[in-house]
């Protein structure tokens, strides 16, 4: 991934630059600010990534996770609200996803960390197996709204398996506007659950 420095007195005139030289908007760039001086010899100097290099990398990264778990697979890139999804295509769909997606689980949050390290700032990407995270959502928010009734007519809090951060955030989004229930989430990770408890009338 090729990493660009620029210098300058500020940064925002060291940013302008990247900007003219790159041919690139801002908003497709990462700027890290790697050290400033002041004093009578002001400077600031920066580390420019563009997003389509961090995009390519990702996809790099992910074959060669594949590779050593000795699976040949396709990776389709696709995007949505600008947050780039990679769609693995194998003959090994069940072993990549594992038991109630944890290997597939696993997978992102290696990729996750290796990106983070490697441009020193957070960048959302979605890693599928065919169409698992799809479906695994609409599953968790039919889930949430079943349990919801249940518990608006029980007036009795339930609590949910534990979930990975990914699943409890579609359960809190698919009852954040429910007038009857609210959802918390409770425990330490990796056994951190989501509770769904009635509202007060």
């Amino acid at each position: 991934m090729e990493k660009h420095s620029y210098i300058g007195k500020t940064k925002e005139e060291t940013i302008k630059e990247a900007i003219l030289d790159l041919q690139e908007t801002e908003e497709n760039l990462i700027i890290n600010e790697i050290s400033k001086k002041t004093g009578l010899f002001k400077k600031v100097e920066i580390e420019v990534i563009e997003k389509r290099e961090v995009i390519k990398f990702i996809k790099s990264q992910i074959y060669e996770l594949l590779k050593n778990m000795g699976i040949t697979a396709n990776i389709e890139i696709t995007s949505s609200n600008d947050i780039p999804k990679y769609t693995i295509i194998s003959d090994e769909d069940s072993l990549i996803i594992g038991k109630n997606g944890k290997n597939l689980n696993a997978l992102s949050i290696i990729i996750s960390q290796i990106v983070t390290k490697e441009i020193s700032a957070p960048f959302k990407f979605v890693i599928d197996v065919g169409e698992y995270k799809l479906k695994r959502e609409k599953k968790l928010e039919r889930l949430a709204r079943n349990i919801a009734r249940e518990v608006k007519n029980s007036k009795v809090e339930t609590k949910l398996d534990s979930m990975n951060s990914y699943e409890r955030r579609i359960i809190h989004n698919a009852l954040k506007d429910n007038k009857y229930v609210y959802t918390e989430s409770i425990g330490e990770e990796p056994n951190r659950s989501v509770v769904i408890k009635p509202r007060e009338d």
